[in-house]
């Protein structure tokens, strides 16, 4: 089928080349002329895996870039609106970006057409859209607006894509279902999967998908509550963790206890300093302010809101108690993304404790495989950046795990150990084996779980008593 993507973003950008990996013919609209012409000379402006080799697959043939919406509204069978929707002060999504866009279309319906939005919005966003291209002149049986909400991860997005849990479309109307129907056809039939060249299949996944076909209102929803609900399960074990660490239990042992029943699962049971992204944090407030909208309070959501941001002050703390001063402290920092496999800093609890820390007057030096670029924008000063997490380390007084990337899980223990000035690591997501780690010399601190110490090393490092000594 014919498709036009708009907004060359997260979404837009992984949608438009996992279409035309689906087979369809695909155009990439954005009115920002130098991404067009960065995408037209295959550079990728995020980091994703398998995204660099669709777009060097497609480029030029299946999926084309414009920055006429107009055009590549009248070439094409389905739009799929896919625009930031960024919070507002009051914390609801500002969706001035998708009434701009729906304008737009509406000059370029000429024949039937379904209107997609694929960005995160708030329920009755689609009878708006509707209601914004019809006043613009559109005939209301040119075109129907259909809610299709993604649920990609960032680092994994391509092939959550292609081989996702489930497709949720919502419309209001048969001939756009099957509309849609026909767009994820190559995925639901099972065609895709056989492809010899088609991306490699995660170990977990289960395809083809089923399609789940609801009212506009109900998938706008469905979006949200997803986030709420995943949001809402890290702050449950986060809290968890904190009452672990309280009574000396192991919140590793309590998850494993927990996740394997098959009402509550192994997922998203993974203790840390919290939750960051695009995602969960927009999407909380702006479900928080459909809810007031809508006449009900929902509290639930204001708590894990603030489980979330107290994670990162309860870290700081225990960073706080291991040194017993900041000023002056180096300390090796491993990871400034919000999460491993992507280069994405924003709402970053990595990036967020970096930041308190050079308040603090902490010296750091910090090493990321992808985000470094993007850091080095927000992180002006007091922030050297290493060529690897051994350089990271090297003279510091402390070094701390913020993000969960592979490479950091299997360092080589015994060279990590001549590189630091004190022996002593803050793993801010779980990364190791505290025996193992007690084992190679460290004295080690994570979440959730009793603090693993090496005999010469005190549970709390006071170098000025240690002076007079």
């Amino acid at each position: 089928m014919r498709i036009a993507v708009v907004g060359s973003g997260y979404v837009g950008l992984v949608t438009g080349t996992c279409f035309a990996d689906l087979g369809h013919e695909v155009v990439l609209v954005d009115n920002d002329e130098k991404k067009l012409a960065a995408l037209r000379n295959g550079e990728v402006p995020i980091h994703e895996r398998f995204l660099p080799e669709l777009l060097a697959r497609h480029r030029g043939e299946r999926i084309k870039f414009s920055g006429d919406l107009q055009a590549a509204t009248r070439e094409s069978e389905a739009v799929f609106i896919a625009v930031g929707t960024p919070p507002t002060e009051s914390g609801d999504a500002d969706l001035s970006y998708v009434e701009s866009v729906a304008r737009e279309i509406s000059g370029g319906v000429d024949e039937y057409t379904v209107v997609v939005e694929k960005s995160t919005v708030p329920v009755y966003t689609s009878q708006w859209i509707r209601t914004i291209i019809m006043r613009n002149g559109a005939d209301p049986s040119s075109f129907d607006v259909a809610s299709n909400p993604e649920f990609l991860r960032e680092g994994m997005a391509v092939t959550d894509f292609l081989y996702p849990d489930r497709i949720v479309v919502g419309v209001e109307s048969e001939r756009a279902a099957e509309v849609m129907r026909e767009i994820y056809g190559p995925l639901t039939s099972g065609w895709y999967y056989g492809r010899g060249d088609a991306i490699p299949r995660p170990e977990a996944a289960k395809a083809p998908p089923r399609l789940i076909v609801t009212s506009t209102k109900s998938a706008e929803l469905i979006k949200h509550a997803s986030n709420a609900f995943l949001a809402m399960k890290i702050s449950f074990v986060n809290a968890v963790a904190s009452i672990c660490e309280s009574v000396g239990a192991n919140v590793q042992q309590v998850c494993d206890g927990i996740g394997t029943d098959s009402r509550i699962g192994p997922r998203f049971l993974n203790p840390g300093i919290g939750y960051g992204g695009s995602c969960f944090p927009k999407d909380l407030m702006a479900f928080r302010a459909v809810a007031k909208e809508s006449g009900y309070d929902f509290r639930l959501l204001e708590e894990v809101i603030r489980i979330n941001e107290d994670q990162r002050r309860r870290f700081l703390r225990k960073v706080r108690s291991v040194l017993w001063t900041f000023r002056g402290k180096r300390l090796g920092v491993l990871g400034l993304a919000f999460k491993g496999g992507t280069d994405d800093i924003r709402e970053s609890p990595a990036l967020l404790l970096v930041q308190e820390l050079l308040r603090e007057g902490c010296h750091i030096c910090a090493y990321d495989p992808a985000a470094m670029e993007r850091a080095k924008e927000v992180l002006k000063s007091g922030v050297e950046f290493a060529a690897d997490a051994y350089e990271a380390a090297e003279g510091a007084d402390a070094l701390l795990i913020l993000t969960e990337w592979e490479e950091f899980a299997s360092l080589d223990l015994e060279r990590l150990r001549t590189l630091v000035k004190y022996p002593i690591v803050l793993d801010g997501r779980n990364l190791y084996d505290p025996a193992l780690m007690v084992e190679h010399g460290f004295s080690y601190y994570s979440v959730g779980r009793p603090a693993a110490l090496t005999e010469e090393l005190p549970a709390r490092i006071l170098p000025q008593k240690r002076e007079r000594a």
